[in-house]
């Protein structure tokens, strides 16, 4: 999820913990904590690509890492804090680290929960971003920072906060199983044959889903919004994975495949090969479009090595694609 998102958890989470007995510092180190596994990020600064996407969400978004480090952060803090409950500041860290994945295991991404077992959890039930579940989340949270740390309140409005968040991700789930069961009657009254399918939620919102269905040679995006009236349509993306020739062998293509889950297309442009991660979709609802939301561009050097160059994105791309959702979430 985003910064802002894990900030307001691991901040509640705090609070749940240790709030009564430190107030408002509870939610400090909350959030700080909550931050702390998407430090993996600045990985990208030091490797290439492909072990950057490799390394996001593994080690700092497992269990492993919050069983570790909690203990370190909790003596830390215990050593200059006027609270010196050890056990208390482990508590609250570790609570604050596992919380973070457990939501980032929600989405498209999803994050190796039980490193270093090779198990990337994703349920793609919620967009990186959802303001039905952060807004409300952050209102109780503030209203929660006012109140005096002994307060019944302060624990009231954190547990609503809380509990608000947690039943619409459960929610998430009962419309992820819905958008499934029309996209599974689409494609039976469509009479199309299909290997796997994989939903998930458009950007902002669990009312817009997203479909992509394998076939043999191609694979097909589809939407569907709960205010649908028109059947859902599909949109056909040749595969084109025979244009990687003899580059299928490489381990950095490989492992692009195995980060991917598979999900991705080849396409080629003035003699360059692009490779297309489908899990996230487009960028343009146009049909047709090859505008995908991460495409790479393979080069290969000189001395044979291959290098993945993300492609950039522009704000107007985001702009244009956020006003083509809302006409779409409001119903074919």
């Amino acid at each position: 999820m985003d910064s802002l998102t894990q900030i307001v958890l691991g901040a509640a989470v705090g609070e749940a913990v240790l709030g009564k007995k430190v107030g408002n510092k509870a939610i400090l180190y909350g959030a700080i904590a909550g931050t702390i596994p998407d430090l993996d990020i600045f990985a990208s600064h030091f490797t290439d690509t492909v072990s950057a996407l490799a390394i996001h969400r593994g080690f700092t978004h497992s269990i492993v890492f919050s069983v570790l480090f909690a203990p370190v952060l909790g003596w830390l803090v215990s050593r200059y804090e006027t609270y010196k409950d050890y056990k208390g500041w482990a508590w609250l860290f570790f609570w604050a680290l596992i919380t973070h994945p457990i939501l980032d295991a929600h989405t498209t991404w999803g994050t190796q929960l039980f490193w270093p077992i090779d198990l990337r959890l994703a349920f793609k039930t919620i967009f990186v971003i959802d303001p039905l579940y952060t807004f409300p989340f952050l209102v109780f949270l503030i209203l929660t920072m006012f109140q005096k740390r002994t307060s019944k309140k302060r624990r009231l409005y954190n547990g609503i906060g809380l509990t608000l968040s947690t039943a619409y991700l459960a929610l998430t789930f009962i419309l992820k199983d819905a958008a499934l069961t029309q996209f599974k009657s689409a494609l039976h009254t469509q009479n199309i044959s299909y290997n796997q399918i994989d939903t998930r939620p458009s950007p902002l919102n669990t009312i817009l889903w997203n479909a992509n269905v394998d076939t043999k040679n191609a694979y097909l995006l589809g939407e569907y919004s709960f205010f649908d009236t028109k059947a859902i349509s599909f949109q056909s993306y040749p595969k084109n994975h025979e244009l990687l020739g003899n580059l299928i062998q490489n381990e950095k293509v490989k492992r692009m495949i195995a980060i991917s889950e598979g999900w991705f297309t080849i396409s080629k442009i003035d003699d360059k090969l692009y490779y297309n991660d489908l899990r996230f979709g487009l960028l343009n609802l146009e049909p047709q479009s090859e505008s995908f939301v991460f495409k790479y561009l393979i080069d290969v050097d000189a001395s044979g090595n291959v290098n993945f160059i993300e492609q950039e994105r522009t704000q107007r791309d985001g702009k244009k694609l956020m006003s083509a959702l809302w006409e779409r979430l409001k119903g074919n």
